[in-house]
């Protein structure tokens, strides 16, 4: 197997990452007090452990889907045109609705994604995302709730890869392409 041609620097800690996870729960748990049944969404692939741990740490009765939307591929750079590749299993109309991004970066996919589910008339639809770079926003979208605002910087871990790679560290890190 090749060595990637790059380094992952940590940027967020594990322990970071898990003390943030459960503050968001707890505001979680409070916005939806009284629901009968939250249904959380996932988005693939890049939320699956955010989701994962989001999850286990809401007191709330609790509902887990999954929607596939890509506008990366294995490319660094969107291509601002957003693909369905895996939509829900169940049903959401007039049920509370929560959906989990791992990173809001030009706002494209989440966006697009808003847009797809309010059209099956949830009764209440909010947003979560792990990581923000309002810095390359192109898109006028904001999560409901975001872990951590980062600067433009290329990452990976914590479920996020690069050309499927590194989705396995328990930390985000940034990507860097040494000079060789």
């Amino acid at each position: 197997m090749r060595e990637p041609d790059y380094v992952v620097d940590e940027m967020i800690s594990a322990k970071a990452i898990a003390a943030r996870v459960e503050a968001l729960a707890k505001e979680i748990e409070a916005a939806f007090a009284g629901t009968e049944k939250l249904v959380v969404v996932g988005l693939l692939r890049g939320s699956f452990v955010f989701i994962a741990d989001l999850v286990r740490e809401i007191d709330l009765p609790v509902e887990v889907d999954f929607l596939e939307a890509s506008s990366y591929g294995d490319s660094m750079e969107s291509s601002r045109e957003v693909r369905i590749l895996k939509d829900l299993r169940g049903e959401i109309a007039g049920r509370d609705v929560l959906v989990v991004e791992d990173i809001v970066d030009t706002g494209f996919t989440l966006s697009h994604v808003i847009h797809l589910l309010r059209a099956r008339e949830p009764r209440r639809l909010e947003t979560i995302a792990l990581l923000d770079k309002p810095s390359r926003r192109e898109v006028e979208v904001r999560a409901s709730w975001t872990g951590f605002e980062i600067p433009d910087e290329f990452v990976v871990g914590y479920g996020i890869d690069f050309a499927q790679r590194n989705r396995n560290l328990p930390f985000i890190g940034k990507v860097r392409f040494p000079r060789g």
